[in-house]
């Protein structure tokens, strides 16, 4: 039955992360700078602590009796996923969408699901699932059949896009529908796609920095519910916070340099153009998308498994992200082949959801 939640919980959290892009597109007269960052103010600066402040009982105590090294960790990780977000355009840029995202989203999920757990073995910790886990019991290679299966439905799915591209002599939008100018550069995208995808699995890492504010968050919890059996459903809500401050530094600066270069600062006072509407689709994007993380944290408390539910997350994201595709018509027009690979690239990645959420029920 946890596991049950875990996988609804980390389903409404892909599918907030796959739909955030929507109320973007109702933003009128604004360059990509300007609603990103007022978007990203509340996803990385005013929600998380707002989302703390609801489920965490006097939540900057924890974040006041964390060690600096804990919080600067968390922090350094948090911009590195920044970073990794923002070079993602550049990987679509020189790679193509499909081929790009593909390259990307695929070395999140597997750097993302494995490195940390690799660490464990290394730095053995109690509690924490290592990669010898997943190679020596029925659960762990279960979970790792999962993230095969999904990464074999990432390339479907980034097979069928190709198809698209080529047959649709239009412009092309990324995973997320926004359009994207390409310009076809294999080995320098190889190159930006592999740091992307590197950098983007660091918000996981950041997590695993974090653990000793969830975990304190957690101990509280439980001596407060000494009923409790499970894990405290908002235990992450506070590293969050930590996290998405890098986020917001590495965003905010690289925002501020285009608003310069562009001459787009007058955006944000534009009385041309829809102002309280952009500024409130803008906000509900960027709650949207903070939104896919609050979920995750839940989903994470139920499974109890880092690297479980890391995958879980970005087969989410990656299926929704898709289906929104073939809702919106984004694929009308193309052949029936690509229509047909595209949903078994859906199906395959729904079938790794399957697979990992069995292998998480079957963990003793």
């Amino acid at each position: 039955m946890q596991a049950i939640l875990g996988v609804f919980f980390h389903f409404i959290g892909g599918f907030a992360s796959g739909s955030f892009y929507i109320p973007y597109k109702k933003v009128k007269g604004w360059s990509w700078e300007s609603y990103w960052i007022v978007g990203g103010i509340f996803s990385w600066l005013i929600v998380p602590p707002l989302a703390a402040y609801l489920t965490v009982p006097d939540f900057t105590d924890f974040l006041s009796s964390t060690t600096g090294s804990v919080l600067l960790l968390t922090y350094f990780f948090g911009v590195l996923w920044g970073i990794g977000g923002l070079t993602y355009g550049l990987g679509v840029r020189y790679l193509g969408v499909s081929l790009g995202s593909s390259i990307i989203l695929g070395l999140c999920m597997v750097l993302g699901s494995i490195l940390p757990s690799i660490y464990f073995d290394v730095f053995p910790k109690e509690g924490k699932d290592t990669f010898t886990m997943f190679l020596t019991t029925d659960w762990g290679q279960m979970v790792l059949l999962g993230l095969v299966v999904c990464v074999i439905g990432i390339i479907i799915c980034g097979k069928a896009g190709m198809m698209k591209e080529k047959q649709l002599k239009t412009a092309v939008t990324d995973p997320h529908g926004l359009e994207v100018k390409t310009e076809y550069k294999f080995g320098l995208g190889l190159f930006v796609g592999i740091v992307s995808g590197v950098l983007s699995a660091c918000f996981n890492f950041g997590i695993e920095a974090g653990k000793p504010i969830s975990d304190a968050v957690n101990t509280v919890w439980k001596a407060a519910n000494p009923t409790e059996t499970t894990n405290f459903l908002y235990s992450n809500n506070v590293t969050y916070i930590v996290i998405l401050w890098g986020g917001l530094t590495t965003n905010f600066i690289w925002c501020m340099i285009l608003n310069a270069r562009n001459k787009t600062f007058g955006d944000y006072t534009n009385a041309k153009t829809p102002l309280l509407k952009n500024y409130i689709f803008s906000a509900l994007a960027g709650t949207t998308w903070f939104l896919q993380f609050f979920f995750y944290g839940m989903g994470e408390s139920k499974m109890g498994n880092g690297a479980s539910s890391w995958i879980l997350h970005m087969a989410f994201i990656i299926l929704i992200a898709n289906a929104w595709g073939l809702i919106l018509k984004e694929w009308k027009g193309v052949s029936k082949g690509t229509l047909i690979t595209i949903i078994v690239g859906i199906a395959t990645i729904i079938l790794s959801v399957l697979i990992v959420g069995y292998g998480n029920s079957i963990k003793v």
